[in-house]
């Protein structure tokens, strides 16, 4: 099915044909509304449990949180910016958290940067990007949320497009500018949502999701001499699949190989796409496709929909350039009841930084940055190993914050799953990070873990992978979640891990066949700075 082409949305000053001026609307006061949020984060922190709080993810103090947001680097400081709901543990009227870097290795928490106050964010300061303007200041562009009804979601949403400056280089406060972009309700099934903002040649373009009035998922383009004056252009993509209503946290850029030859990116979470085999497992699923676009087109993609990250919990991811380098950091998102640390006054975490390379073979790899080799304090080398079949070696007695570097050698390896047991507790619980022979893919299997959702998840190996015979993994695990690199981060799975109590070890493991390893090494991790 052809995309629904749109008229362009009303949106001149009436008789003049100029754009109109942003739309400030406030209903309350910003800095008040602020300090009841930072209350109530401080109230949550003081009953927090930490027996899973992450040492090396960025997590709130306290409070529920998703989507990262704003993501920067700006006047030597990296910026993380996140969905916040600072009164409950559960999702609840978003606001912005804030934490930042001077080396993407030590964290400090800053002042919560926005929370309700205007008449367009009255139930929500929802998600947007941060983008450096001509003026070599910092632009916040995010989506205000309201509902329909003014209640509830039984009515659907009323989602426009906000603008706001920080006002000093710190970017710990902001000043809001207000609605730039109002939703064409006639031609929008109620979702419109998570602007990306980026430059090519002289224009400034942005894209967002929506869900059109026929209830297919899209992402519209605007665009913008001034980067506050903005007017629709087209449809950027509408995905071909009818079941998918919604295209939520979209993100699109481009990138280049070896080469010098550019492609460009979209990345969407696809909403209503069906569980088929090994595909769309989660709730939601966030994924990209490759492919070609110009100004004045479509997108048109030359690759089928593929999955960022193959875990369990890995949802809205957002990217951001720097000097050359386009980074993407992402949501573990707890999708499936029960959710246990619902309970311990915080919820959700980051997962690492990643920097997305376009390989040789033509798909796209997200590794770890390269900093995360700052955060190793001690190296143990095990060298060459070999797991007698249905055997187990204790690598750790009891760690919360490691790094595993291991290849193992498919070729001697006659195991039908090989690899580690993490979070082993001493009354029988773990989760399995193997490579399975029978599926020839890498798996993260929780059906003995302690708590939380259990299920499985798997991430392919191509024929060429499968062929060299050796398989690399990096595998970094905190107090509740661990993080899978397969190859170089051709492919990743990132998923929750809650720990029964006690020392928790990790364990190398050989099922029905011995395991070659032809090297090994743990480091043990140091802590961001963010859990005190």
């Amino acid at each position: 099915m052809a995309p629904t082409i749109l008229n362009t949305p009303t949106e001149t000053n009436s008789g003049t044909g100029e754009l109109p001026d942003p739309v400030l609307t406030p209903i309350a006061d910003h800095a008040e509304a602020l300090a009841r949020a930072e209350a109530g984060v401080q109230a949550l922190r003081e009953v927090r449990n930490d027996r899973w709080y992450p040492t090396f993810h960025i997590a709130s103090n306290g409070g529920w949180i998703n989507d990262p947001n704003g993501l920067c680097r700006y006047d030597g400081r990296w910026h993380v910016f996140y969905q916040l709901h600072p009164y409950g543990t559960q999702w609840g009227p978003m606001h912005w958290g804030h934490v930042s870097s001077t080396d993407m290795l030590h964290w400090r928490r800053e002042p919560i940067a926005f929370a309700p106050s205007l008449e367009q964010e009255r139930h929500g300061v929802f998600s947007g990007s941060a983008v450096i303007g001509d003026d070599s200041k910092p632009k916040i562009y995010y989506t205000g949320h309201r509902w329909a009804n003014g209640k509830d979601n039984t009515g659907g949403d009323w989602q426009v497009q906000m603008l706001a400056e920080p006002n000093d280089d710190g970017m710990t406060t902001f000043t809001k500018r207000g609605m730039i972009i109002d939703c064409p309700t006639d031609e929008v099934d109620h979702h419109f949502r998570d602007p990306k903002v980026w430059k090519t040649c002289d224009t400034w373009y942005m894209t967002f999701g929506v869900s059109s009035k026929e209830k297919r998922g899209q992402m519209w383009l605007y665009t913008s001499d001034d980067m506050v004056h903005w007017s629709f252009d087209r449809v950027l993509f509408e995905h071909p699949d009818p079941d998918v209503f919604m295209l939520e946290c979209p993100d699109f850029f481009p990138i280049t190989d070896a080469d010098g030859n550019e492609k460009w990116v979209i990345g969407f979470s696809a909403m209503g796409a069906k569980p088929k085999g090994f595909m769309n497992r989660n709730l939601n699923n966030a994924g990209y496709m490759i492919g070609n676009w110009a100004p004045g087109r479509m997108f048109e993609s030359e690759t089928e929909f593929r999955l960022w990250d193959c875990g369990h919990n890995f949802y809205a991811p957002q990217s951001f350039t720097v000097d050359g380098r386009q980074l993407m950091l992402g949501w573990m998102s707890p999708f499936t009841p029960p959710i246990p640390m619902e309970q311990d006054g915080w919820c959700g975490n980051m997962t690492l930084m990643r920097e997305i390379t376009l390989g040789e073979d033509g798909d796209l790899h997200t590794a770890p940055c390269k900093e995360f080799e700052g955060l190793r304090v001690t190296t143990t080398n095990y060298g060459e190993m070999l797991i007698e079949a249905n055997q187990e070696t204790t690598l750790a007695d009891d760690v919360e914050a490691v790094e595993i570097e291991m290849t193992i050698d498919l070729e001697a390896t006659g195991a039908e799953r090989a690899g580690l047991h993490v979070h082993a507790t001493e009354d029988g619980h773990y989760t399995s990070v193997v490579y399975d022979d029978q599926l020839g893919r890498v798996v993260v299997d929780r059906q003995n873990v302690a708590n939380g959702d259990k299920g499985y998840r798997t991430a392919p190996l191509s024929d060429e992978e499968l062929a060299s015979g050796k398989l690399d993994l990096r595998v970094f695990i905190d107090r509740g979640c661990v993080e899978v690199y397969v190859n170089d981060g051709h492919q990743v799975l990132s998923s929750y891990s809650f720990a029964a109590e006690g020392p928790r070890a990790i364990k190398l493991v050989a099922e029905s066949g011995a395991m070659k390893i032809d090297s090994l090494k743990v480091h043990t991790l140091m802590n961001i700075g963010l859990d005190s």
